[in-house]
């Protein structure tokens, strides 16, 4: 029985393996992921009730409903990236199924400042129409500030930067009750702040996007 299981499970994954466009290296997708962990789930379930005949069952409904959640962070990631091309956001597709999306500050708001630099509007416009096609999914919104000023002016402003954005992205049709706002003000540093360049890099936004049931 085991045997059997196992055999489902790593042919549910090594058909689902694909070549990442944007990297070039070989990989399994998160669809590949959510068939994988349903195959098994499903596999087990089916097994408890019906032997091996239930366990071949169990694993064909499990790896739908898996293969449903994967592809539909999979599709959205994707379309992600085709509209927020040359704008200089960075989308990530982390392990466990959550999309990030890294704002910088050299296309996000002026030094000291939470209102838009001239042309973000745009770059928010593209995600807005994503997330809001894309609805099962919570949204984090997250601000960052370099290491420069004090602790408690740091926590405010990258705050405010964060809640700017998440006001935008509710006027132009995302929903305000998938959206949490947070800002972290020098935490969690993504470069070095001993040069201008890497405290550039920390001064930004992210918006984690999860999906939910």
């Amino acid at each position: 029985m085991k045997k059997i299981i196992c055999s489902v499970v790593l042919a549910s994954f090594l058909s689902a393996c694909a070549t990442n466009p944007y990297s070039g290296e070989s990989q399994v997708s998160k669809t590949a992921w959510g068939t994988g962990i349903g195959t098994a789930v499903g596999a087990g379930v089916g097994a408890l009730i019906g032997g091996k005949k239930g366990a071949l069952i169990g694993a064909g409904v499990g790896a739908l409903g898996g293969a449903a959640t994967g592809g539909y962070m999979d599709l959205q990631a994707r379309e992600l990236r085709q509209e927020l091309l040359n704008t200089g956001v960075q989308v990530k597709t982390l392990d466990n199924g959550e999309i990030l999306l890294i704002m910088p500050s050299n296309i996000t708001f002026a030094t000291d400042s939470a209102v838009f630099q001239t042309g973000f509007n745009n770059v928010l416009d593209s995600v807005a129409k994503i997330l809001a096609k894309y609805n099962k999914t919570a949204i984090y919104i997250t601000g960052y500030t370099d290491s420069t000023g004090s602790d408690q002016y740091n926590l405010n402003l990258s705050q405010k930067r964060a809640a700017a954005v998440a006001d935008y992205l509710g006027l132009r049709g995302v929903n305000n009750s998938r959206m949490i706002v947070q800002g972290l003000g020098k935490a969690n540093p993504i470069a070095s702040n001993d040069s201008e360049a890497g405290r550039a890099q920390n001064r930004r936004v992210e918006l984690s996007i999860r999906q939910i049931n």
